[in-house]
């Protein structure tokens, strides 16, 4: 073997075992997080259907990247992305904040978390009390991931838009984003069962419009049992719905 070949291969070898280890260390720091005696029982009692450390692994978080979670709701999981960056990254919050602010960020361990204000319009205008959202920035252009959990079946088509367009813009060249939400039957029009969840296929061709590639998509959240055709919060299903699982790249 050469010389050049034997550097080549070491610098190979190298390089691997670093994303290894450094992909166990996320892992720990997830797990760590999952742990914590902070987090509230009603959230504990989520782990095993929303799956925090499987889903976050399949969208390559990395303890280092600097991230940003859309309309948060009540913390859920801005309670383990907090404590995984809170070292070598940085964690955001934007759009719908104001639960999350009075709550999960007056906690100790917390106080490193951003909050972005965020200037649109945003109203129950469309069809059963979907919200329409204008145009607007995140004013930052330079994060490695923007996440958003069950939250673009809440907004139009056009809401989205403006939504996909601005993470677009915050994110640097390669930037990852993760989409979550509940899903609806393809081509099924919104109606009063339908209305809290989203055609899959949708999502992808109004994301890729924003100038996104679709990277990878994942069945974690799939659920047999649910077929699609009773509202979210039917007894039978919620907390246990269908849901799709995207991961993009800006272009």
């Amino acid at each position: 073997m050469s010389n050049r070949l034997f550097l080549l291969l070491s610098i190979i070898l190298t390089n691997l075992l670093g994303s290894v280890a450094t992909a166990a260390n996320v892992q720990e720091k997830i797990l760590t997080a999952i742990a914590s005696e902070s987090r509230p029982a009603a959230d504990v009692s989520r782990d095993a259907n929303r799956k925090p450390l499987e889903t976050l692994s399949f969208f390559r978080l990395r303890d280092d990247m600097r991230v940003l979670e859309l309309i948060p709701g009540g913390g859920w999981y801005t309670r383990i992305l907090a404590p995984v960056l809170r070292d070598n990254g940085e964690f955001s919050v934007a759009i719908a904040t104001d639960r999350v602010v009075e709550t999960v960020l007056q906690e100790d361990g917390f106080e490193q978390v951003k909050v972005i204000a965020v200037e649109a319009e945003m109203e129950r205008t469309g069809p059963f009390r979907t919200r329409e959202m204008s145009g607007f920035s995140l004013g930052v252009n330079d994060l490695d991931m923007v996440l958003t959990f069950r939250n673009m079946h809440n907004f139009t088509a056009a809401g989205r838009a403006s939504i996909n367009q601005a993470v677009f813009e915050s994110l640097k060249p390669g930037g990852l984003y993760g989409v979550i939400d509940h899903t609806r039957r393809h081509m099924e029009p919104i109606n009063d069962a339908s209305r809290r969840r989203v055609d899959v296929a949708q999502i992808i061709h109004e994301v890729q419009l924003a100038g996104f590639r679709l990277v990878d998509l994942s069945d974690l959240h799939y659920r047999p049992s649910d077929a699609l055709i009773l509202e979210v919060g039917d007894a039978s299903v919620t907390g246990n719905t269908d849901r799709f699982t995207l991961l993009f790249e800006r272009l």
